[in-house]
């Protein structure tokens, strides 16, 4: 006796992106960090922001310094641009791709260490500079790669899995960035999906440097007791400053938010971020005055206010502010690239 088969489902498409690439153009290698890291999260955030915004991985170039942080630009956009360069060098080496090529958008992954102690120094003129990037923090408060020692963003009281107490003041890198006049300046939760995806949508769309400091708790040496930044202490010390929500330029779906409640910034490419208002919040990420008391008050409060925490547009970035050529200077040829004799003695003359 023979029995009918039904066919087998048709296999489904592939889901493609606006420049019909598949997700997998924008993964990496396998990550190596310890199960449960929180820079794993942010991994599969930038692979999805990127994909679903349709970033061309070939005009990419990713960089990094030296910390459990900066492994992470190994586990996205395998076929893109990178370098990984010194501890704490991130930050020049980034001002010069983005002189040398304009036409890449520079992402930038660095941690507490590489960004607020021995990189402080380059970090601050980068943002100073408005240097056209994208600088992901992965903030987790200690040394992972040195035993889980206090890092410039652990928080005074803090307490050490073997019971010693920071009694040093924290770097807040957020307040810093603005300060130094960075336009596009958030903070986010690794744990938190949709906002983080937001809010690299959003830097990708602002044209000059983007900080985005993501709390991500060391799951081997800062998830205890006593720790500010411990998956635990975050859940239970964090809060939203709005539900944010990203449209790209090219897009027209629309956001679930009522008229009257919401708050819309437009970016430099035409994308849109909607910023919806939380249990009657009035917070204004365009005032920069409510921004750094915003923050003067989470570091007294050791609390993680979430979200887009300032946005200022029209700000030049580097390559405006030095009058570039349109064409990357890595594709120019030699004789455009150097002066002649009389150009060379003319500028000569004018330092004698």
């Amino acid at each position: 006796m023979t029995t009918a088969t039904e066919p087998a489902p048709p296999a489904k498409e592939p889901k493609v992106n606006r420049l019909n690439l598949e997700k997998s153009a924008y993964k990496g290698l396998a990550s190596t960090l310890c199960k449960g890291c929180g820079h794993d999260s942010i991994t599969r955030a930038i692979i999805d922001s990127l994909f679903d915004y349709g970033v061309d991985p070939m005009k990419v170039a990713k960089l990094s310094g030296i910390g459990c942080s900066s492994k992470t630009s190994a586990y996205f956009l395998g076929q893109s641009h990178g370098f990984n360069s010194v501890h704490g060098r991130m930050a020049p080496i980034a001002t010069g791709v983005a002189l040398a090529n304009r036409e890449l958008l520079n992402i930038g992954v660095s941690g507490d260490g590489d960004t607020a102690s021995i990189g402080l120094g380059n970090f601050l003129h980068m943002v100073r500079r408005n240097v056209p990037m994208i600088y992901l923090i992965e903030n987790n408060g200690c040394y992972g790669l040195t035993k889980g020692q206090f890092s410039a963003t652990a928080d005074r009281g803090a307490v050490l899995r073997k019971g010693q107490t920071n009694e040093l003041h924290v770097i807040d890198c957020c307040a810093l960035a603005i300060e130094l006049g960075c336009g596009y300046v958030g903070r986010s939760y690794s744990g938190d999906f949709k906002q983080l995806q937001a809010l690299i949508k959003g830097a990708v769309a602002h044209p000059g440097t983007a900080v985005i400091d993501v709390i991500s708790p060391c799951i081997t040496f800062n998830d205890h007791d006593g720790s500010t930044k411990s998956f635990k202490y975050v859940k239970e010390h964090k809060g939203f400053l709005h539900d944010i929500d990203f449209r790209p330029f090219f897009g027209t779906e629309e956001v679930d938010y009522s008229p009257g409640e919401t708050r819309v910034i437009e970016m430099a490419d035409g994308s849109k971020i909607t910023l919806g208002k939380i249990n009657g919040s009035e917070y204004d990420p365009t005032d920069r005055f409510e921004a750094l008391k915003l923050l003067d008050r989470a570091i007294d409060e050791k609390f993680y206010y979430t979200g887009l925490i300032y946005e200022e547009a029209g700000i030049k970035p580097l390559d405006e502010q030095l009058e570039m050529t349109p064409e990357p200077l890595a594709t120019l040829p030699a004789e455009r690239l150097r002066p002649t004799d009389e150009c060379f003695n003319k500028i000569m003359d004018m330092f004698r």
